[in-house]
This record gives C-alpha cells, sequence and structure tokens, in this order.
C-alpha cells in the first residue's frame, strides 16, 4: 500500500517540478524531472553544488538510454549485462534533457536501476530521473535514509516512505566512461 503512494504522490511532485527524496538501487537520491532546468537547478542548490558538477539519470530499461543519447555503438550493453553492482555509464552525446543536467562535454551518466521501487516510479513517470545523492556538496553521501541531514530533509518536495526503515548501507554505482570509439574506462569501480 504504501509503495503505490509513494510512486502516486512522487508523480505528482515530479510532474510540477518539485524535487523527491528517494531510495535507489546504491544510496538515497534527491530527483527531478531531468527534462525541466528549473527543477535541475532546485537540486543544485539545495546541495550547494557547483552547476558544472554532473549528476546523472536513472532509467529503467535499456531501450530508454536510446532516447536520451545519440549512442549507436551498443557493446556497452553486453558489460552491464555480465556486472552486478549498480553501473553508472556515462554516454556523449546527450539529448532530450535539460541544458543544465548536460556535462559541458555534452555528455551524462545514465544508469539502468534494478531496484523494484526505481523501475515502477520510472515507468510510471514515463521519462528518467535525476539521481544525485543525498548530502550536501563537500560532504560524504548518506549510507542509509537515517544519515541524511535535515537541510536535504526540508528541502525535498516529497520523501517515499518506502524503505527508510532499511539499516543496509548503500554503496555507490560504479562508474565507466563509454568513448566516441566503442571502448570503455572504468572510473570508480
Amino acid at each position: 500500500m504504501m509503495f503505490k503512494y509513494d510512486i502516486e504522490n512522487c508523480i505528482k511532485v515530479l510532474s510540477s517540478g518539485g524535487l523527491i527524496l528517494y531510495p535507489t538501487d546504491t544510496v538515497w537520491g534527491i530527483g527531478c524531472d531531468p527534462t525541466n532546468e528549473e527543477a535541475v537547478s532546485k537540486i543544485y542548490k539545495l546541495k550547494n553544488r557547483n552547476e558544472s558538477k554532473s549528476m546523472i539519470v536513472l532509467v529503467a530499461e535499456e531501450n530508454d538510454i536510446l532516447n536520451y543519447t545519440d549512442t549507436t555503438n551498443l557493446k556497452i550493453y553486453d558489460y552491464i549485462k555480465g556486472v552486478h553492482k549498480p553501473t553508472t555509464v556515462i554516454y556523449q552525446n546527450a539529448i532530450h534533457l535539460a541544458p543544465n543536467l548536460i556535462n559541458a562535454d555534452g555528455s551524462i551518466g545514465i544508469r539502468i536501476v534494478k531496484d523494484n521501487f526505481c523501475q515502477e516510479l520510472i515507468k510510471a513517470f514515463g521519462k528518467p530521473i535525476v539521481s544525485t545523492s543525498s548530502n550536501v556538496s563537500g560532504y560524504p553521501a548518506p549510507a542509509m535514509f537515517a544519515d541524511i541531514d535535515i537541510l536535504i530533509k526540508d528541502g525535498v518536495d516529497y520523501i517515499v516512505q518506502h524503505r527508510q526503515e532499511e539499516q543496509v548501507p548503500g554503496i555507490p554505482s560504479t562508474v565507466i566512461k563509454m568513448n566516441e570509439d566503442g571502448t570503455y574506462e572504468i572510473l570508480r569501480p
């Protein structure tokens, strides 16, 4: 029951340009509509983060990546399928996203989530969701909900109830950069 309630409330907030605090397949994240430039700016302001520092988007399925990059080399999918740890891939040539979300070099970090809540939320919303760790810039990412700073909790429009009681610490994703020639490099194991 709470799961469905959380999804419905998140959709209302995301659709109106608001911010959510939600559990992901790694750590708790701050999210918004990645096509809404004003909503993306709200996250930078809340985190006291320089807009040149990138954030990522979460998608539910491989095919979603094709809607937000003009990547034609899909060899990275084979790599992602072979790893069990959540993996964020930095793709060149981001498209259809808020300009302040796309890195200066035109790239964007995208992770296909395996978490059931995130998948359902993204599918219900009909597009990806921004994800950035739920900390003020310069401070470590909280390992679990109880560790999230009150400034962050007070600064979002909705806090998901699902998984707040979990005591298992979240672990950041592996980060891989996809190069133009189809090769990739691991930036964070």
